[in-house]
């Protein structure tokens, strides 16, 4: 069975242990607490030297990063639909990923970051990065339902969990209509379960 190295609050961790529960596959939760540290002991630097959940074993095979993660699970586990493999389906989900690794993580996950964590980072900036990301997605989203293709895929797994809990870091999402319907969308897909809110803002 896999085994998943979270952190709940961890929206990289969300991602993955979401992803797992909406295709059905089982794994394991193992519990590391960042708060104490825990990440940095050696245990779990033998498992990730990175020092970073999540990380995921499969059988003895180790794989970090959350990017990483979606698309190994994809591959292995998922139907073809959660990642496509034609060029222009695989081509939006990776703009997408890659989206989720510069203006979600440095929008709405570090203005998160900001209230939840006590993260020392520039807030403002984080929240004008944010309202410029929805003001876009908010665009893309007109006339559909998922980020890429007809149906849900890693792209929208990846997106999920810092924009649903962008409240918590100051920055609603009332403006954007298309981009909370977005939300319902994947809440109502068979196997969702929810990242914990913090008492921080309007949790989704």
């Amino acid at each position: 069975m896999i085994k998943l190295y979270h952190f709940p609050l961890s929206g990289h961790a969300h991602r993955i242990q979401l992803f797992l529960s909406l295709i059905g596959q089982p794994f394991e939760l193992v519990h590391v607490d960042l708060a104490k540290g825990e990440q940095k002991s050696a245990d779990f630097l033998a498992v990730n030297p990175a020092g970073k959940v999540p990380a995921i074993d499969d059988d003895g095979h180790i794989v970090s990063d959350s990017h990483a993660i979606l698309v190994y699970l994809a591959l292995k586990y998922a139907e073809q639909s959660w990642y496509p493999r034609d060029a222009v389906g695989a081509a939006e989900v990776q703009r997408w990923l890659a989206t989720s690794a510069s203006d979600i993580a440095s929008g709405p996950a570090s203005a998160r970051l900001v209230n939840v964590f006590g993260a020392t980072l520039d807030h403002a900036r984080a929240k004008s990065i944010a309202e410029g990301l929805f003001g876009g997605m908010e665009r893309h989203l007109k006339g559909r339902h998922f980020l890429v293709g007809d149906g849900p895929t890693i792209a929208d797994v990846a997106g999920y969990s810092y924009i649903a809990h962008a409240p918590e870091g100051d920055v609603s999402l009332e403006p954007y209509a298309n981009v909370r319907a977005w939300l319902a969308r994947i809440e109502a897909l068979p196997g969702f379960i929810a990242m914990p809110a913090t008492k921080v803002g309007l949790a989704a």
